[in-house]
């Protein structure tokens, strides 16, 4: 009878000797009945929605519930769509960004999709911003090396955040190259490091990080630049003379 009043009373979608059209759906002559729809002839509201709201258009509407899943917020053609939960925000967890939310409130959210068929508009609000972590990690990609600060450290390994703002992890393993040094609790919150990016994941929305690689990697520069332990040369020879010239373009900087 109705698109969208599922659960309804047809005494409040249609009344006693209302003239109404209907379409026929079926017609069963051994059981001697007719089957009709109110509701085909009014027009889908989800098919009049997506037609002048497509994925990307910016509504406007009503908080008309709030579930363990997300908002529900009344649209156009008395329909509702959903901004899920992880749509909310870009940094906070959902289940903290909807307490922001009351039934009444107006939003403003982005059309991310509309499902004609299954009768579901998802909308998001965070789209409406820029993610902060593309933002941070702009002219980031693996195998650079960044200065980070950092954040807290536990028994897995160090919380960081790089000077454009991304935060990161770097693993109890990719403390150090030696594993004796390979001990959290060496650092301590607020001390600067150095450190290479082994991967930056937009899914989890933070940069793995390793001082073992960067230790690594800076053997490697100091053994083709200053000889090898081959030309009789020991890597203490070799490491002391690259850490001298870092020395001195630092005195001179």
């Amino acid at each position: 009878m109705s698109w969208t009043k599922k659960n309804t009373h047809p005494g409040k979608i249609v009344s006693s000797s209302q003239e109404v059209e209907v379409m026929v759906l079926e017609v069963d002559p051994e059981k001697r009945r007719i089957s009709l729809g109110l509701k085909q002839c009014l027009g889908n509201p989800w098919e009049a929605f997506v037609e002048t709201h497509p994925a990307g258009t910016i509504i406007e509407g009503e908080v008309r519930n709030i579930t363990e899943f997300g908002l529900f917020v009344g649209l156009d053609h008395d329909i509702d769509g959903m901004v899920h939960l992880s749509d909310l925000d870009w940094e906070l967890a959902g289940e903290e960004a909807v307490k922001k939310y009351n039934k009444g409130d107006m939003v403003r959210a982005q059309v991310l999709d509309v499902d004609v068929e299954k009768e579901r508009i998802s909308l998001g609000i965070k789209q409406l911003g820029e993610d902060p972590f593309r933002q941070a990690t702009s002219g980031i990609k693996k195998g650079d090396r960044v200065t980070c600060t950092v954040k807290e450290v536990n028994a897995g390994g160090i919380e960081v955040e790089t000077t454009s703002g991304a935060t990161g992890f770097i693993r109890k393993v990719e403390l150090a190259r030696d594993r004796d040094e390979q001990r959290p609790e060496r650092y301590a919150a607020g001390e600067k490091i150095d450190a290479k990016v082994i991967n930056v994941d937009a899914t989890s929305r933070r940069l793995t990080l390793s001082v073992k690689a960067l230790e690594i990697e800076d053997e490697k520069q100091a053994m083709a630049e200053f000889g090898s332990s081959d030309s009789g040369a020991s890597l203490g020879d070799i490491l002391g003379a690259a850490f001298r010239q870092k020395q001195e373009e630092q005195t001179k900087g």
